[in-house]
Formats: structure tokens, C-alpha cells, sequence
């Protein structure tokens, strides 16, 4: 790569261009508005110091952009930066510029991703409205998640199975022929020629287990032919060939005196992992199932995180809500694990916000803590702790009387507890709370604290002092109307998500991997930027009312 500065508009494109476009466009505005925003020495790392030049990566990271805002393919985005007036402005190229190839697209990404540049076109684009004074730290940002489909077929067990050892045989068929020729006979292309389908396999149970079993034999010979004295070392190294192996793991395991009994796991059996490190997939090894509200998907999620404001009189706005964050994990990661991975990634940007609103998944007593320690008041609903488990309906925590300094614990009938034990739960220090089995029974109040059935006296775990007293205290707040005009502003978080999977088509990952993943959400989000940014130049709002005929129709009559 060999730097150079963003090129100027050519007279005669800029002339072209605003005669095509007399009212403009997005991408002419981009270029008007923004500037040089994007310059090639920001992809020096991506890019080796000899060889023949390379297309400019700024340009590419516009194209990447721009492809988002529309939703287009690369190869769509390729014939765009050919063929249209409005790109050509905003890359400054000329009117007889040819273009590039489409295949140049998925070089340039996974450059980036090699790189670990994932985020740079979104930072690239963050510093420079920094400079424009419409992005900053402080104020009021919200975060949410949704989830993001796998570019994958979805598969039952046995499909797994079947296409897992067929997209080994179809990896060693293109990289080593040869060699694969002298360890499979023709029996083998009959079986893994063509998609493993749930259509063409048996439909009686004991059909379909042999044939699990011997998938597992099929795939236990393959992994033991890489391993082999005499195969290229290389061969165990494929990514597909990888994916046999953990899957395998995961689902086969071999006994009788020399392991040549191949079984296949039967579904809870010990040994089938957890489904945040079961494979799904033997072309996307990234991508997990997850369950969230009833829902269902194998792939991943986003983490968006936005500013908001709230507008003035007349709906306007002082800057446009704009994206300043992009989390992508797999789809089995909680939203309570990614609280502080967020503030980090918003700290490293010079992005941190002065309050945070997200929902109940992001909130705990610890994480209140810690986004404090940062200056950040992390505004969200806390659930209600009733402090014991099958606890018919009453007295909460909240209800009882702590005197830390006593270590004692006063029930709302005036009875004292006699364990105070500090422990740790689930690595989380506790102080476990007790009190006489004989106290609770004789008590009137017993119905509105423990279980009927039970014989023991009242349970309790609290959380440290420090914890436990921010924990009382944001519940308290929750409760007042003030608290809640204040988080009725996190609603708008849906609209973001509602845009990021309809305009820029996120819902379903284009592509495999979770490196490339996250580098598409960035770009998206980059994208959504200048979306909002072109509407708050132009005074457009982006929530389009539809109005029916009905509704448009004027039924004034004069008085």
C-alpha cells in the first residue's frame, strides 16, 4: 500500500454529479459534509511494505460503507462504484474510472480481519464526528441486544454428523487429491457426494442410529488417516478438518478393548458439552444455539450501543443519535457479561457515557459498582430478590433489618437470626442468613415468609455491605416515577435494532466466522451513522409516519 491523501473531485464528475443530482444524495453529502474523513494510513498495518499497489483502503472502507446503506451484495457495491455519479463524487474518482473487481471486497475484509481491524472503519468515522463536535463523552447513552442468524443451514444431530465428515472429504478433495484417492474407495462419493438432507436419510429409528455409528466409523478413519506417518502434516491443520475432530469429540466416543466400538452419545448423556461450547456447524464453528424468550437461533449477537437525547421544542435535535459502540459474540453469551466489556470498548473510544440506560439483562448489584468506580450511572431495572428459594410470596429482603455491625439480622416480627455466615457462591462473596427453625414455626407470620411444608427456620443470602446497600437503594429509585421518565428514553433502543436489521440486513450474517461477523456489524453501524446524519442535514425525520387516505382527508367545516 502506498498512502496517499483522499483524492479531490474531479471538475467534470462534481459538475455531472450536481447536475444528476440537484437536490444531492447520501453519498454526496458524505463527502461535503464529512470530508476526508477516512485516510489509507489507518490500514498501514493490513497492507505489506512491498509488492505492486493496491486500490486505496480508505476508498474500499467508504465502499464498505456506502454497499451497507443500501444493503448491497459486493458484487452490486462493485457495479455501483462503476456505474453510479453519486459514488463516484464521494470517492473522488473519475467519470471514465473503471472500478475494481468484486472479489477485491472480500480481500480488502479479510486484510482487515487478519489484522484485527474489525473496528477501525467505525473509530475512523466516531474521531472525525468527534471533530465535528457531534460525538463525545458524557450524556446519556442506551445499549441492546438482538440476535443474529448464522450464515448456516440449521441441522439435527445426524445431519451434523453426515455433512460434518462430508465437508472434511470435500476440503481434502480440493487441497489433496491424491493422497485422499488411496484412502476412500467409490462407496464414499455415493454416500458424501451431495448434501447430507434429512429427506434422503432413513425414517426408522434403528436405521438411523446405525447409520450415526457409521458416520462416527467414517470420520474416526479419516481423522486417523491425517494422522498417519505418511500424510502431509498440513492436512490436520484444515479448518474442516479441525471441525471432524472437536465435533467428534463432542458427539462420538470409542470403547471395547482396542476402541474400535464407535457410539454415538445419546442426547443428556455425560460428555455432550453445554450448548455455549457444542459446535453446530462444521462451516461456522464460531456459531452456537442460544434460547431467549421462548426464541431459538444458532449464531450470534449484537451489542448496540447509541447516544440519546431527548429532542426539543419542535423535534429538534442539537446532534443526531449516532452508534458509538458494536459488541458481537456468539449467541450463548449473557447480556450481563457484556456490561463492562462495553464500558471498556466506549472508554478506549473516548466514549464514555455519563449515564447508561439498558434493560434488566445488563444490570446487577456488581455491575452497578463497578460502572460507578467509572464515573457512569448505570440506569437499569434490578429483579427483585426474595432471598429464598420457593418462598411463598412476602416478606423480601427489603423487609428485614440489618445491622452489619452486629452481624445480626431483625425479621419484620421483631425476631433476631442466629447464623451469620460469610461464603462464597458461584465465586460471588455471600453472608448466609439463619434463622431458628423453632422461632419461624411458632410464628403467626410464617405463611407470608417460608413454605407451609418446610421445618426450617427462614433462610437469607445477602450480598456484601457495599453491594447490598446499592442494590437497596437503585430498587427503591426504581419505584418512583421520576426513575421511570428517566428510562422510558431506553425505548428507542428498539427502533436502532429495528433499523440495523432492516436497512443494513444484519439479522442474518453474510458471512462465517465471528472476526468477519464483527466486521460487518461495524460497517453496518457505520452506516446507520451516515443514514442519520444525512437525515439530520437535511431536516428530514427518520421516523416516517404512514398516514391512510382516510387519515390525510380534511374534515374541518367552517364555523
Amino acid at each position: 500500500m502506498q498512502a496517499r491523501p483522499w483524492p479531490q473531485v474531479p471538475s467534470e464528475t462534481a459538475r455531472v454529479a450536481r447536475k444528476a443530482f440537484p437536490k444531492g444524495a447520501l453519498a454526496i453529502r458524505a463527502r461535503d459534509e464529512l470530508g476526508a474523513w477516512c485516510d489509507d494510513a489507518a490500514f498501514a498495518v493490513a497492507y505489506g511494505a512491498r509488492g505492486r499497489p493496491g486500490i486505496s483502503p480508505a476508498q474500499l472502507a467508504m465502499v464498505t460503507v456506502l454497499q451497507f446503506t443500501e444493503n448491497l451484495t459486493g458484487r452490486q457495491a462493485a457495479d455501483a462504484v462503476r456505474g453510479r455519479l453519486d459514488w463516484k463524487y464521494c470517492l473522488g474518482l473519475a467519470l471514465e474510472d473503471e472500478g475494481f473487481d468484486f472479489s477485491v471486497l472480500s480481500e480488502y475484509r479479510a486484510r482487515l480481519v487478519a489484522a484485527d481491524l474489525e473496528r477501525a472503519v467505525l473509530d475512523l468515522l466516531l474521531d472525525r464526528l468527534k471533530e465535528l463536535g457531534l460525538a463525545g463523552a458524557g450524556g446519556r447513552q442506551r445499549t441492546d441486544s438482538t440476535h443474529v442468524l448464522a450464515a448456516i443451514r440449521r441441522m439435527n444431530r445426524l445431519e451434523l454428523a453426515g455433512e460434518t465428515v462430508r465437508a472434511a472429504l470435500e476440503a481434502l478433495a480440493a487441497t489433496a487429491p491424491d493422497w485422499l484417492a488411496g484412502i476412500i474407495d467409490e462407496s464414499w462419493q455415493r454416500v458424501y457426494g451431495q448434501r447430507i438432507d434429512t429427506l434422503r436419510l432413513p425414517a426408522s429409528e434403528t436405521a438411523r442410529k446405525n447409520l450415526a455409528v457409521q458416520y462416527g466409523k467414517d470420520g474416526y478413519h479419516l481423522l486417523e488417516a491425517v494422522r498417519a506417518p505418511g500424510a502431509p502434516g498440513w492436512l490436520r491443520e484444515l479448518p474442516a478438518v479441525a471441525a471432524l475432530r472437536a465435533i467428534w469429540v463432542q458427539q462420538y466416543f470409542r470403547a471395547g478393548e482396542h476402541g474400535q466400538e464407535v457410539i454415538w452419545r445419546e442426547p443428556g448423556e455425560q460428555g455432550i458439552p453445554p450448548g455455549r461450547l457444542k459446535l453446530v456447524s462444521p462451516y461456522d464453528t464460531d456459531a452456537r444455539y442460544s434460547e431467549k424468550r421462548g426464541k431459538g437461533w444458532e449464531g450470534f449477537k449484537v451489542h448496540l450501543t447509541e447516544t440519546c437525547c431527548e429532542p426539543g421544542p419542535g423535534g429538534t435535535r442539537a446532534a443526531p443519535n449516532l452508534i458509538t459502540g458494536v459488541a458481537t459474540t456468539t449467541a450463548s453469551v449473557p447480556d450481563t457479561a457484556m456490561t463492562e466489556p462495553v464500558h471498556d470498548m466506549l472508554q478506549a473510544a473516548g466514549l464514555v457515557p455519563g449515564e447508561h440506560i439498558v434493560d434488566a439483562g445488563y444490570t446487577s448489584a456488581a455491575l452497578l459498582i463497578a460502572a460507578r468506580a467509572r464515573g457512569i450511572t448505570l440506569l437499569g431495572p434490578l429483579l427483585t430478590g426474595s432471598g429464598s428459594k420457593g418462598q411463598a410470596p412476602g416478606y423480601t429482603i427489603g423487609a428485614f433489618t440489618i445491622d452489619w455491625d452486629r452481624q445480626q439480622v431483625t425479621c419484620p416480627q421483631g425476631a433476631t437470626s442466629s447464623i451469620w455466615n460469610p461464603c462464597t457462591q458461584h465465586g460471588v462473596p455471600k453472608i448466609m442468613i439463619g434463622f431458628a427453625a423453632a422461632t419461624c414455626q411458632a410464628c403467626p407470620a410464617k405463611p407470608q415468609c417460608t413454605p407451609s411444608s418446610t421445618r426450617r427456620g427462614r433462610k437469607l443470602s445477602l450480598h456484601a455491605r457495599d453491594l447490598h446497600e446499592a442494590l437497596q437503594q437503585a430498587r427503591a429509585g426504581q419505584a418512583t416515577s421520576a426513575w421511570k421518565h428517566r428510562y422510558n428514553l431506553r425505548a428507542g433502543v428498539e427502533g436502532t435494532i429495528r433499523q440495523a436489521t432492516h436497512v443494513t440486513g444484519i439479522r442474518r450474517a453474510r458471512y462465517t466466522g465471528l472476526p468477519r461477523i464483527r466486521l460487518e456489524h461495524n460497517a453496518a453501524a457505520a452506516a446507520i451513522n451516515l443514514i442519520r446524519l444525512d437525515a439530520w442535514w437535511t431536516g428530514r425525520p427518520l421516523d416516517r409516519t404512514r398516514t391512510t387516505h382516510l387519515q390525510r382527508l380534511n374534515l374541518t367545516t367552517a364555523t
